[in-house]
């Protein structure tokens, strides 16, 4: 898969993989060739079957679940499913009692999802701790050390989004949350189809998971999920009607609200099944390829040891860009993060060069992907190299 053309770029020919420099894999990855087939088949389901098309499209929703599940080694959990992790957290975070335990914890690290709707509920009065971020080696424990018997959960990536930092020991957090009775919520987006993330290897299975298919998983837009633990008797205020689906053909619903089995608790309103037909798909594509998430963790910590190696070749004055070499390969997730305060300019003149990359601050964020070749990556870096030299402070 390193060498030129990489023998996967064929499955990618609409995406035209093996003629671009797509190094934006830790945001938005190419899909296969077969997914374009999936989303042709919803629109042809749903014009033979019409309303009766459900059927099958909750078949391929199922589908969906136990590819997120096989991918978070999850044996026993419910996997929810939504457009998008932000209608999920929501929905979680209406089922906290907040009223008898208004504490929530999390990191200064969360991605914006997490991130504006914790501030948006400081702002409403909600006590919300933020434990720094790095270094992410000694999270875990710091967070840990946070949990009192006021806090509702905490909220925590198993890889920093910004940094691509692993963080380890999450099991620490859990025994601290299930010590005082509050609740654990694993963002997992970054971890999940690139860096090992076992529910059952990592003592895992009593928390909650949300990710999605976006990123490394190449399923595209409308695919994520919220993995609930077994024994979940929580009651989200913010609930769709798909909630109580099961049960709506025996008339109208009367009494207190009541939530479906597994993953209906959790579950919202009508959707477009689109993206669950390609994703359904996708999830078959990599099982036909034998693209496990242990081949692609080589794969990935060989690509992006080889642009870190390739970038520290480079010599770049370290006033305008530089690696953090403290951090291990093991360490790093799916991408590597180059600090400079000219982060965006340096960005803007690689997409000039036909280098497509992305920043956030004053990183500059660097994503391969399992199609690309080893020369693609070569000539990436040769382009920033290039840039970095001509923005006039240059090479030592």
């Amino acid at each position: 898969m390193y060498a030129s053309p990489n023998a996967l770029a064929p499955h990618y020919r609409r995406f035209r993989v093996a003629e671009r420099l797509l190094l934006t894999g830790h945001s938005h990855q190419a899909w296969p060739d077969v997914g374009f087939e999936a989303q042709q088949r919803a629109w042809l389901d749903a014009a033979e079957h019409v309303d009766d098309k459900w059927e099958r499209a909750f078949a391929t929703a199922d589908r969906v679940r136990r590819g997120f599940a096989r991918l978070l080694d999850d044996a026993d959990g419910a996997i929810a499913l939504g457009a998008n992790t932000h209608e999920l957290v929501v929905r979680w975070l209406s089922a906290l009692p907040l009223r008898h335990r208004p504490r929530l914890v999390t990191t200064t690290g969360e991605f914006h999802t997490i991130r504006r709707q914790l501030d948006r509920l400081a702002e409403e009065g909600i006590p919300v701790v933020k434990v720094p971020a790095l270094p992410a080696a000694t999270l875990a424990e710091r967070l840990a050390q946070a949990v009192d018997d006021r806090t509702a959960a905490v909220l925590v990536s198993a890889v920093l989004y910004e940094n691509a930092h692993v963080v380890p020991n999450l099991a620490h957090v859990l025994e601290a949350c299930r010590r005082v009775g509050a609740e654990l919520l694993v963002d997992a987006y970054h971890a999940l189809n690139a860096v090992p993330f076992s529910l059952r290897q990592d003592r895992l299975g009593e928390a909650f998971v949300v990710g999605g298919g976006y990123k490394y998983c190449q399923l595209g837009e409308g695919n994520c999920f919220l993995r609930i633990p077994p024994e979940c008797t929580l009651r989200p205020v913010i609930t769709g009607w798909f909630g109580e689906f099961e049960t709506l053909t025996a008339g109208g619903a009367t009494g207190p609200v009541t939530y479906g089995p597994g993953p209906a608790r959790f579950a919202g309103a009508t959707y477009d099944p689109t993206s669950h037909y390609r994703a359904a798909r996708v999830f078959d594509f990599f099982e036909e390829q034998d693209l496990t998430p242990v081949l692609l963790r080589q794969v990935s910590q060989h690509q992006v040891g080889l642009l870190a190696g390739l970038c520290d070749a480079l010599d770049a004055d370290p006033r305008l860009i530089t690696r953090d070499r403290a951090m291990t390969l093991p360490e790093l997730g799916a991408f590597l993060a180059l600090k400079s305060p000219r982060a965006e300019e340096l960005c803007r003149r690689l997409r000039e060069a036909g280098v497509a990359a992305d920043y956030r601050a004053d990183l500059l964020r660097l994503g391969p992907a399992p199609y690309l070749s080893d020369a693609q990556l070569r000539t990436a870096i040769e382009a920033l190299g290039s840039v970095v030299w001509e923005t006039g402070e240059g090479s030592r």
